[in-house]
């Protein structure tokens, strides 16, 4: 009776360290994704997709109509990323960041536009490019002045 006893001790035993062992190999749990992380990555994504399916169309277009084309898809995208850097940490920088977005956008696109036209047409498309441009700044620098 003790050699049985015995026995069922040792094998008990030997099956309790098999399951500490097999325990101990398993990789332990992953780290739990922060689930605001993982929507913020998620949209930086789809704007990343967004930019790249915009430019994928531009590229069916030639000359300037391809360059005002790419120039509208940088400044949505930039755009885009200021909005939702908003979103996600609202303040009164972020917030003048994307209207720094929308200005720089629309210079860009309305200067591009500019290329479209010669000589004293073209020169005051930029004048007046130009002068959009520094009436936004102006007034995004009003803006940090009333804060």
């Amino acid at each position: 009776m003790k050699e049985l006893l015995l026995m069922f001790a040792i094998a008990s035993s030997c099956l309790v360290a098999g399951q500490a062992g097999a325990q101990a190999t398993q990789p332990p749990p992953a780290a739990a994704v922060d689930p605001v992380d993982a929507e913020y990555k998620a949209a930086r994504d789809k704007i990343a997709a967004d930019y790249k399916a915009a430019k994928a169309l531009c590229d069916a277009m030639k000359d300037n109509a391809k360059d005002v084309c790419i120039e509208e898809a940088k400044g949505k995208e930039k755009v885009a990323k200021a909005e939702l850097d908003q979103q996600r940490k609202p303040s009164d920088g972020n917030a003048r960041k994307v209207a720094e977005a929308k200005v720089e956008a629309a210079y860009s696109v309305a200067k591009e536009k500019c290329d479209d036209q010669k000589g004293d047409a073209k020169k005051a498309c930029v004048t007046s490019a130009k002068a959009e441009e520094a009436k936004g700044k102006a007034d995004i620098k009003a803006m940090a002045m009333k804060k």
